[in-house]
């Protein structure tokens, strides 16, 4: 699962971190919006404080203001796929991670999801996820919402990465997956019924999170 956003990365399996021998607490003093202090952020989430120094250096070079909002998200995040259509994904992404529901995503947004991201156990990382696929918040992902993002994804990833696809393989692959999902046969899919579903099926857990692949 690579993570990337702007112009720095990390890799879940080989993450690592550089130290600059900088202040950046102070530093937080000198954008719009200041960010809550390290200490806490170290305190809420699974990274030290020295890799909060690290994050929060990158998400200032790309967000000087100390936000984004959903155009420049969508901007950053198209300079990686550039044989696809990203905007339709990165719109969902950025809603996820956009917890305060405001229109922009602030440091401490950013970094609490990145944290279940990379570090989250399995349950966390599953619920995360569903919160993605739960498009209109009501707590159910139906076949519609699901849908939409696998095919997001697929638009993303463009057709240079899938030359070969045949028929609407989005619904196929969504019309699988959610007759698995729906144990109860009611249209729509619970978080409990989407965490059991991916952990009693190995390919489910790994299609279910595609985003880890294009995060």
């Amino acid at each position: 699962m690579g993570v990337v956003f702007g112009t720095f990365s990390m890799h879940t399996k080989q993450v690592t971190f550089r130290t600059d021998n900088v202040d950046d607490e102070l530093e937080m003093t000198m954008v719009c919006h200041r960010p809550e202090g390290l200490e806490q952020l170290e305190a809420q989430t699974n990274f030290t404080k020295q890799e909060l120094q690290v994050l929060y250096r990158g998400f200032k070079n790309e967000c000087p203001s100390g936000v984004v909002n959903e155009e420049t998200f969508k901007h950053i995040y198209a300079q990686f796929f550039p044989h696809g259509d990203a905007s339709t994904y990165a719109h969902y992404l950025f809603n996820a991670f956009d917890t305060r529901n405001d229109g922009s995503i602030k440091f401490e947004d950013f970094v609490m999801g990145l944290s279940t991201l990379l570090r989250g156990t399995v349950r966390e990382k599953l619920e995360w996820t569903f919160h993605l696929y739960d498009i209109n918040r009501d707590g159910f992902i139906n076949k519609e919402e699901m849908t939409e993002i696998v095919r997001a994804i697929y638009d993303m990833m463009g057709k240079y990465t899938y030359p070969a696809l045949k028929g609407d393989v989005p619904k196929q692959h969504v019309d699988v997956f959610f007759e698995k999902m729906d144990k109860n046969k009611d249209g729509v899919v619970t978080l409990e019924e989407f965490v059991l579903a991916c952990q009693e099926d190995e390919n489910m857990m790994r299609s279910m999170q595609l985003f880890e692949n294009v995060m």
